[in-house]
């Protein structure tokens, strides 16, 4: 069976190496590349890759952002996410986009081909200790919010799951809902707490006291 990958870096020769690489593979094949965020998102849906490996760091957003509008929308496709930068922060929000890995570059290359085909075959490559600390981190006290206040109490469910880094299809299927119907609370949601990305959302949920839920 052949696994088909998606690249997304906004250096070409990292690119060219990488498609080289994985290319030498005979059970690996490149179906699409961007260098960007905008071009990854016009492209992707049309190509419905089995893998997609995604630069952290981009000019114009994050490959996190990128990996969390694909899951949503296609959680059949595996996301890793490759970055030179190791930091809890941006595995914090790897974990709420639903990649199943989040891989250093100064990785070799059998382990990089490795982890695509382990992620191809639904396993999750992040590190259970490591995810663990990260999502205890997130239960310290923080100073509540007013803004959750905005939130009817449909929408603070929504956030809830949306923290817990659900698929709008996983939401609507928790909550009986239609996906679109979803997908528009998702909207109102971003809006009410002045943020333009789910994974900001999810962020902010997880380091706000639990509140009680608004009245209706």
């Amino acid at each position: 069976m052949t696994i088909r990958l998606f690249l997304l870096d906004d250096h070409e020769i990292v690119r060219r190496g990488v498609r080289e690489l994985l290319e030498a593979e005979p059970d690996l094949e490149v179906v699409g590349e961007a260098g960007s965020a905008a071009e990854a998102r016009r492209i992707l849906p049309a190509l419905r890759p089995d893998v997609a490996l995604l630069d952290a760091r981009l000019p114009d957003g994050s490959g996190i952002d990128v990996c969390r509008d694909i899951r949503s929308e296609y959680p059949q496709t595996a996301a890793l996410i490759l970055t030179s930068y190791d930091d809890d922060q941006a595995l914090a929000t790897a974990v709420l986009a639903g990649a199943a890995g989040y891989l250093l570059k100064d990785i070799k290359g059998n382990g990089l081909t490795a982890a695509i085909r382990a992620v191809a075959a639904g396993k999750n490559l992040l590190d259970p200790e490591r995810v663990r600390r990260v999502r205890s981190s997130w239960a310290r006290p923080q100073q509540r919010d007013t803004r959750l206040d905005l939130l009817s109490p449909q929408e603070r469910r929504i956030l809830d799951h949306i923290a817990q880094g659900m698929t709008n299809r996983q939401i609507g299927e928790a909550l009986s809902l239609a996906e679109k119907t979803v997908k528009n609370y998702v909207t109102s949601v971003l809006g009410k707490l002045g943020v333009e990305r789910r994974t900001q959302a999810a962020i902010y949920a997880v380091t706000q006291d639990e509140p009680q839920e608004p009245r209706r």
